[in-house]
């Protein structure tokens, strides 16, 4: 049976419960995950910043806690956000995701940005307030789009410095102020490669909690220009065959779903299903 969950504003002064932990390393995550009861939590003396309920997961009320930092706990470890994606159990990614995305949220408004005086979270909102500004502040989502670009039999991906060593991935930027999400495509791409797209095609979307990105899918074809990549920001960059791939980004992500719907239609095999 598949484990439902749903987002929630919950009332954190209400008894009972599941809470998962964040700190500075990850999350806390003992022999049987990173769900624990609030009230076992609560004996553990934990630095907690701050607490938020995020929703039901079977039913059961889960809460964040959010802590200063980290802390040593008998019995458990810390495991960070992206370990949790690869480990196959997309519900419980879900979970985290959201909370990581509240967590860091939560952390960064606990002080009004125009006077710097302490916020207050809105009961049954996800909202801080500040009275004497009368301003509210809710969940950042940023709009990013990300980008498969291919030339009949070839895709065009590139590597980050950043990237695990060998691994190729599309092309991807934040929007910036005023722009589209195909004009953020085209701007990216033309910056990252120096490679011009035509045909720009919308496929799907991804939540992608770090910190709080809204990926949107798009496939292009090429239109002109020669790869040069981005100093700084673009070790290297290729043409590639479907029929000789690099390493690739990981199965849940939609950088890896882009990559392999295409594949699967020039080669007409079952089109994969973009994790929800």
């Amino acid at each position: 049976m598949t484990s439902r969950w749903t987002t929630a504003v919950l009332d954190t002064d209400l008894p009972g419960g599941l809470a998962v932990v964040r700190g500075s390393e990850g999350f806390l995550v003992d022999d049987n995950g990173p769900l624990f009861t609030r009230e076992w939590l609560r004996r553990q003396e934990l630095p907690v910043l701050v607490e938020h309920g995020i929703g039901h997961l079977d039913g059961e009320p889960v809460y964040l806690l959010e802590l200063q930092g980290t802390a040593q706990v008998e019995g458990c470890h810390w495991q960070g956000l992206r370990a949790f994606m690869l480990e196959g159990d997309h519900t419980l990614y879900k979970v985290l995701g959201y909370a990581a995305q509240i967590g860091t949220w939560a952390r960064e408004h606990r002080f009004c940005g125009s006077c710097g005086g302490t916020m207050t979270q809105v009961p049954r909102e996800r909202a801080m307030y500040c009275a004497p500004c009368d301003l509210r502040s809710y969940p950042r989502i940023s709009p990013s789009m990300i980008v498969l670009v291919t030339r009949g039999d070839e895709v065009l991906l590139a590597r980050s410095p950043r990237f695990v060593p060998g691994v190729y991935s599309t092309l991807a930027g934040f929007a910036e102020p005023g722009e589209s999400a195909e004009d953020c495509l085209i701007r990216e791409v033309y910056e990252e490669v120096q490679v011009e797209v035509k045909n720009i095609q919308y496929v799907g979307s991804q939540c992608w909690p770090f910190p709080h990105s809204m990926m949107l899918g798009f496939h292009a074809q090429y239109a002109g220009g020669e790869i040069v990549p981005q100093a700084d920001e673009i070790e290297d960059a290729q043409w590639f065959s479907i029929h000789d791939l690099p390493p690739l980004p990981a199965s849940r992500s939609i950088a890896r779903y882009l990559i392999d719907l295409y594949v699967a239609r020039r080669l007409g095999q079952v089109e994969p299903v973009l994790p929800g």
